[in-house]
């Protein structure tokens, strides 16, 4: 009797074991049309130091094994086989099967993964604007190179008007798909990158106790917590960096100012197309009483200095030149370029991410 029950113990042990080892195990499969060998590499954004998995292509197909904690948003790409752009989807365990063409990998059809699945409905909503959206981009473009500033504001109020339906359509699927891990890669990776605490804590809150706990939910709960101290109303989290000629610049020296403090890169194109504005802004207003702090994530001086040169940025510039690991953009939780606030004389936060023709308006309301 006692030898079966020592045997039933161990049993158990060893089935129970087997499961622990085998949870969140994957089987990534997949081909490739039009590409019978080389290499293809599976990369983890949540993990952005590691080296990408790497499988073999064999008559384009392909198969990656292991094993993941929780649903990822992993990215597909062929190196330097071909120009291509990666394939980005929901990795969760099972059988995940993928296939797609070496012309359009970032097509690629996802199946057997059931948050990809929802990831696939959120983007069958969003794909219409998406069309808008680089439809004016292109325009602005048009209008940049002809030097036309009231088209390029005309077409950065309708590029807002547009952003604040896709906010609609994110809110609108996290308040649908509550225990969906999509929800809470929205709210990271979008939504909290424009947003106010009394906007997205409800929708975080909202989120199932397991979403609120993955990687992204996490994300979105440290968002919310830089958003009680860089939110309007909020005293400006003070900081220091170097300017062009290493000397140190403290933010709070701007006080007795109304300051523009505007996060930017020599890189980022978005960044360079509101320069304009912002150029305008601070020569309309400088005699009021206006001044601005620019805040750079360049890694490279010498791009970061020929882009103000290019720009004709005549206010003071700062930076680590960390890129997206710069001290004051951990600071202010900064996810996305361009980024501004709007600080009054006693740097406390009055307006922020101002674009175009709200920027003019809102320095109109406080400096005339």
């Amino acid at each position: 009797m006692k030898r079966i029950t020592i045997l039933s113990i161990l049993f158990t042990f060893l089935v129970w074991s087997c499961k622990e080892k085998t949870t969140g195990a994957y089987t990534l499969t997949g081909k490739v049309t039009g590409l019978d060998s080389g290499f293809i590499y599976l990369h983890n954004i949540q993990d952005s130091e590691a080296e990408p998995d790497t499988a073999a292509l064999v008559n384009g197909s392909f198969t990656f094994n292991g094993a993941i904690d929780e649903p990822r948003f992993v990215f597909l790409s062929l190196g330097d086989i071909v120009p291509h752009q990666p394939l980005g989807f929901f990795l969760q365990e099972g059988k995940i099967v993928v296939n797609a063409s070496i012309d359009s990998l970032h097509k690629g059809t996802i199946t057997g993964s059931a948050t990809q699945d929802d990831f696939t409905k959120y983007q069958g909503q969003f794909s219409g604007l998406a069309e808008k959206q680089r439809a004016l981009i292109e325009e602005y473009q048009e209008a940049d190179m002809a030097g036309d500033m009231g088209k390029m504001m005309d077409v950065q109020m309708r590029f807002q008007e547009l952003e604040n339906e896709s906010k609609t359509i994110i809110v609108d699927f996290v308040k649908a798909n509550p225990s969906s891990y999509v929800s809470a890669f929205l709210l990271a990776q979008n939504f909290a990158m424009d947003a106010t605490e009394e906007e997205l804590r409800p929708l975080y809150e909202g989120l199932d106790d397991k979403v609120k706990n993955s990687f992204f939910g996490k994300e979105t709960g440290q968002t919310l917590e830089t958003l009680t101290k860089t939110g309007v109303g909020a005293v400006a989290p003070d900081f220091t960096l170097d300017d062009l000629d290493g000397n140190p610049v403290s933010l709070s020296s701007f006080k007795g100012k109304y300051t523009l403090v505007d996060f930017w890169a020599s890189w980022c194109g978005p960044c360079r197309q509101e320069n304009p504005t912002i150029v305008k802004a601070y020569h309309d207003y400088k005699a009021k009483g206006f001044d601005i702090l620019g805040v750079s994530l360049d890694e490279k001086r010498e791009a970061w200095l020929k882009a103000i040169e290019q720009d004709k940025l005549a206010w003071t510039q700062v930076s680590d030149l960390k890129g997206w690991r710069s001290d004051a953009a951990a600071l202010y939780g900064i996810k996305a370029i361009p980024m501004n606030y709007l600080l009054d004389k006693d740097g406390k936060i009055i307006a922020k991410n101002l674009r175009g023709a709200d920027l003019i308006a809102k320095l109109g309301e406080v400096l005339n």
